[in-house]
């Protein structure tokens, strides 16, 4: 399967990499040679110098056969208009484009387009981190019985075990994250205060370890 990313800045060279170390044909466009430094020295898929607006080039990278499409230059206007045509004339089944200005959003909910906002995300993840300190609801299944639910642990858990945290709650471990790693938990994982925790629960089990972790 051919994958096609389209700007070799930060994200698209890291982008790139992933893509290519999971065994898929990875072409990445750029219109600076220079920027193609950014990639690993062991990258292994084709790089594209040129304007990614030439069908020429974009039928060189293989966009007849792609299976996927990221446009992440530093450009939305361009992003969008790679993203509208990689969809409406090659019918490339999955179109991600980037989104640097969040002013320009309605550009690209006018095409319809699938967008990933690195600045609006991580300004709403640092703020939940900053100040909620309960339980932050990340993803619901069905209509809402399950949910996954993030929890910061406060320093009266240091050291006490994930099992006692949960135990009788309802829930069900996910993962812990420690100093931006995230792990597979076991019931006697040590916990550490600032700790992010994730769980599995009912919204009753949710409340039932914010309680717990108050009264700490």
């Amino acid at each position: 399967m051919t994958y096609i990313v389209v700007g070799c800045g930060r994200v698209g060279a890291e982008l790139a990499d992933r893509l290519s170390l999971r065994g898929f044909e990875v072409s990445i466009i750029d219109q600076e040679p220079a920027s193609f430094l950014s990639l690993p020295a062991e990258f292994k898929g084709r790089t594209l110098e040129g304007d990614a607006l030439d069908r020429h080039l974009l039928e060189r990278a293989g966009i007849r056969e792609a299976q996927a499409l990221a446009a992440v230059t530093d450009s939305d206007a361009l992003n969008a208009v790679v993203g509208h045509v990689a969809r409406a004339a090659y019918q490339v089944a999955h179109v991600v484009v980037g989104n640097f200005d969040p002013k320009h959003r309605p550009m690209f909910e006018a095409f319809g387009l699938q967008t990933v906002s690195a600045g609006t995300w991580g300004a709403q993840r640092i703020e939940e981190l900053m100040v909620h300190s309960g339980p932050q609801v990340v993803y619901e299944a069905g209509n809402g019985e399950i949910g996954v639910y993030e929890l910061k642990i406060p320093a009266g858990w240091d050291g006490r075990s994930l099992e006692e945290l949960l135990a009788g709650s309802q829930s069900l471990p996910v993962a812990v994250t420690r100093a931006g790693r995230a792990d597979l938990p076991a019931a006697g994982t040590r916990l550490q205060a600032g700790d992010v925790v994730h769980v599995s629960a009912t919204l009753e089990g949710a409340q039932a370890i914010e309680a717990r972790l108050a009264r700490s």
